[in-house]
Parts: structure tokens; C-alpha cells; sequence
């Protein structure tokens, strides 16, 4: 695979290779399991840090493998989901409970697995499995999956006494798609609209980290045009996604008028976004090979300018909010081993001091030609997420401009590829943190599509800032985390 020195080891000396790498201080991104003519494969992807290839660990040819979750904890749900989804057994795990298919509900056969079968459910749903609380005057509270207001679904699980939350557990997977499964045997280039549908206010990092897994699998040079193009998009998804984080932010500090005044900039950008490529969530623009059609970017300096001004000039007032700031300061905090240990990833991760970005550390589409800070906090709190949020909406700001100033004519789209089949990885840093694709094609078509999203590392996180904090903050919290139940629920 691409960008990747690989070892093939047996399930005996999987442990063994995972603790040398954590104590080189590398951290595992992700698992996964396909069929293949010789039995299931399991691939494990460690990132070894900056402008280093990744390593990618395989074990061949077995249906069950030892848990790594003990040693790497972000681990546990991408090995449960190997459980579920592809029928490996994983021995000796810490969490052997459902994740992704509810307690009582089951499966025919497992919708990854070597079996062509359509799966079929039956069973009927039962309560999730929960710790026993030994403790006077404790309280249960579910919230869910039906919630108020414009919100994914969820289920959330909160043992308290009085405000103090004792114990959180959040339950997703009710709208699981399944679309892993559907993407198998789509033509390679049919597969960047389904991409685009993974996570909606993800449309242009999905694409591009599937597009990029799909170019690397077979051979294809992106035109210098096309990646600047690609990297512009990017930025505006972005800056979209950072003003309706704030609008939220703002929305859960009681601050009504700073919520509208977000909202009114988030639509602001959705227009410009529309009217320069005919899609307020930039759709339908990029394929395999570079873009499906041109964009004119005339104009877009002076509509950046005033954006620039407004937003900057909303941020400085959110900042000099005492309300905001005091329920921000201290709310949620997740420290940095614990952050490292479970898999936050993005603004989470580098408010508590992880200064990981794909876009510098393993450059893409057009970031290797350009220049942008990467902000950091230590707090870990919700003020520092907010921090490195409103620092990144800065440099998204300059990045758009940058990639503008740089476009010069030329083709958009490559050549159609010599080869058609392969194996290949792409990668993305979305608003939310690092995205990954893992695509195997086979004659044209996708055998198997693997996933990675950040939203789905970030809620494998979140529960840890939850215990033992208080049900007033929770809200806030929560949209300091700037989460999305459709990364998971893909």
C-alpha cells in the first residue's frame, strides 16, 4: 500500500509488533478486516509521525486474532467492529459488548464477512449492557435516541447524584448505513458520491480521502491545477464547519444573539460555496483524477476580505465574553495521555497538546506548496478546543487566499489509468480531525472500503471527560467537542 512500509506477521507476534511501536511512541490509527481468496486479512495502520510512512501490520489468513486494546486502547472499537461487521474473533478483549448491532439484536451473517449473503436482523432490541453503580441516591437518566431540536441520533445513558455525573454512556449505531458494504463492487470512479454521503458537512473531505485512495491504488498523477482547486474546497468546508461550531458553542453558553450572529456567518460562507461551484456543500465536483468540471474563483478576494473582517471581529467579541469564557475555562478537561491512549484526533487532540495535523505532517492535494500555523493548546479544556478552532478558522482564511493566488490555467482532471486494480490509501484532515480511506480494486471495481472517520476516534473519547463532571455543562461540552453521529454511524 502506498506511503507505507508493511510486515506480515502472525497473530502470535501481533502484540509483540504493537508494543515495540507504541514504545517508539507511534500510535495506531486504525483496524480493519477484509475477505480474501486465502481467508480474512487484518490490516493494522500505525502513523510513525511527521513526513515518515505509515506501517502497516498484516496478519493473513486468520479468523481470530489476540485484542491490542489492553496496550492500545483506540483499538478496542475498530476490534469490536471487526466482531460485529466481518466475523473475526478477537480474544481476551476489555470490552466484549455490542458497539455498532444493540444487545438482542442480530445479524445473519456478518455484512463484511467472506459470506455473499445479504445479512438479515432479528432479534429485538434489549438495554445497553452498563456497570453496576454501588451507591446511595443514584439516578438514571436517558436521553434519546429521539432528542429535540435539529440533532442526529443518539442515545445517551447518564448515572448521576444531584448534578454530578458518576457514569456516561453514549449508544449510537441506530442509523448505521452500512455503507462499507455498499460500496463493494461499484466501478472505482462510482464510489466518490457515496464518499460525499458518509458525513454531509464532510462532503469535500470525504471525496478527496476517498479520491486520493483510489488515485494511489492505481497509478494516478493529479494536474497541479486540480490540487490547488481540491485544497480551496477543502478550506471553505472548513470555515463553514467552524462557524457552525461556534454558533453552537454559543447556542449552549445561553448566548443567543452570538449563536445568530455564527449561524448568519456559517450561511454566509454556504452561499459563497454556492455561488462558486453551484453547491452550497460543495458536491459533486470532485472525482477520481482531479475535478469533474472548472471553477472560476473571480471575485472571491473581495468576498473573503469582508468575511475575513466579520468573522474575526465576531471571534474577538465571543472572546471578551465573561459568561462565555467562564463556562468555557476548566469544562471537560482531557488530558494528554488520555487523549494519545483513546484516539482523539483534530482540535480535540491538539487542544490537549498533540500537535498532529495531516496536512503538514503527511502533506496532500496542495498543503506541501503552502503555508499555515497549526495551533496547539495544553488546557485540554473546553476554552482550549474553542482556541484551536478559532485559530484554524484564521489560517483556513489565509489558505483559500493562498491557493487562489497560486491557480494558474491548466488541465483539471488526469488521464484515465493504465492499471485497474490495487490497493491504496488516502487521507484528509477534516474540520473534525484526520479522515482515512483504505480502498482494495479489483479489475475496476471496489472489493473493499475501509473507512476511518473523526468523529468516530473523538466519541471513543468523549465519555472521559464526562465522568465525574456536572449535568449543567454537559451540553457544552459536548459542542465544545464538535462531534458528528454519522462519522460513526456510517
Amino acid at each position: 500500500m502506498n506511503d507505507c512500509d508493511e510486515r506480515v506477521l502472525s497473530a502470535e507476534a501481533l502484540a509483540i509488533a504493537a508494543q515495540t511501536a507504541l514504545n517508539e511512541g507511534h500510535r495506531f490509527e486504525m483496524a480493519y478486516a477484509r475477505p480474501t481468496p486465502h481467508g480474512p486479512e487484518i490490516l493494522y495502520l500505525v502513523n510513525r509521525g511527521r513526513g515518515r510512512p505509515f506501517l502497516l501490520l498484516r496478519v493473513q489468513g486468520v479468523r481470530e486474532v489476540p485484542s491490542l486494546a489492553a496496550i492500545a486502547p483506540l483499538l478496542g472499537w475498530y476490534e469490536r467492529e471487526m466482531m460485529e461487521l466481518s466475523g473475526i474473533a478477537v480474544t481476551g478483549h476489555p470490552e466484549p459488548y455490542p458497539l455498532l448491532i444493540h444487545e438482542g439484536r442480530r445479524l445473519s451473517v456478518p455484512p463484511l464477512g467472506e459470506d455473499p449473503e445479504e445479512p438479515v436482523w432479528s432479534g429485538e432490541a434489549a438495554p445497553p449492557t452498563m456497570p453496576e453503580i454501588e451507591a446511595d441516591q443514584v439516578q438514571d437518566l436517558v436521553w434519546g435516541p429521539i432528542r429535540g431540536d435539529v440533532l442526529e441520533t443518539g442515545e445517551f445513558h447518564f448515572s448521576y447524584i444531584g448534578e454530578a455525573i458518576i457514569h456516561y454512556h453514549a449508544r449510537l449505531g441506530y442509523k448505521h448505513r452500512g455503507l462499507e458494504r455498499r460500496f463493494q463492487g461499484l466501478p472505482a470512479a462510482l464510489g466518490v458520491p457515496m464518499a460525499e454521503r458518509v458525513s454531509g458537512v464532510g462532503s469535500v473531505c470525504h471525496a478527496l480521502a476517498y479520491c486520493q485512495a483510489v488515485e494511489a491504488a492505481l497509478g494516478i498523477d493529479v494536474p497541479p491545477r486540480a490540487r490547488l482547486l481540491r485544497t480551496l474546497l477543502a478550506e471553505i468546508e472548513r470555515l463553514y464547519n467552524h462557524c457552525h461550531y461556534f454558533a453552537l458553542l454559543a447556542k449552549t453558553t445561553t448566548l443567543k444573539v452570538a449563536a445568530a450572529e455564527a449561524e448568519l456567518l456559517e450561511e454566509r460562507v454556504k452561499q459563497m460555496a454556492g455561488r462558486l461551484t453551484g453547491s452550497r456543500f460543495l458536491r459533486n465536483l470532485l472525482c477520481v483524477g482531479g475535478l469533474r468540471r472548472d471553477i472560476g474563483h473571480e471575485g472571491l478576494d473581495r468576498v473573503l476580505t469582508e468575511l475575513g473582517r466579520d468573522i474575526h471581529a465576531h471571534l474577538d467579541r465571543l472572546g471578551r465574553t465573561a459568561g462565555y469564557l467562564d463556562r468555557l475555562i476548566g469544562t471537560g478537561v482531557l488530558a494528554r495521555d488520555v487523549a494519545f491512549d483513546q484516539g482523539a484526533t483534530g482540535p480535540v487532540a491538539r487542544a490537549s497538546g498533540l500537535d498532529r495535523d495531516m496536512r503538514r505532517d503527511h502533506p496532500y492535494a496542495a498543503y506541501g506548496d503552502l503555508r499555515f500555523l497549526v495551533p496547539v493548546r495544553e488546557a485540554g479544556d473546553a476554552k482550549a478546543r474553542a482556541d484551536v478552532r478559532g485559530e484554524s478558522v484564521r489560517e483556513a482564511l489565509a489558505l483559500i487566499a493562498q491557493a487562489s493566488a497560486r491557480l494558474t490555467p491548466g488541465p483539471i482532471r488526469a488521464q484515465a489509468p493504465g492499471k485497474t486494480s490495487g490497493e491504496g490509501l488516502g487521507w484528509a484532515e477534516t474540520p473534525r480531525g484526520s479522515l482515512f480511506y483504505a480502498v482494495h480494486v479489483e479489475e475496476g471495481r471496489l472489493a473493499r472500503v475501509k473507512i476511518k472517520s473523526p468523529s468516530f476516534s473523538n466519541w471513543r473519547v468523549f465519555p472521559f471527560t464526562v465522568h465525574a463532571s456536572n449535568m449543567m455543562d454537559y451540553a457544552i461540552n459536548e459542542a465544545s467537542f464538535g462531534l458528528t453521529i454519522a462519522g460513526v454511524d456510517r
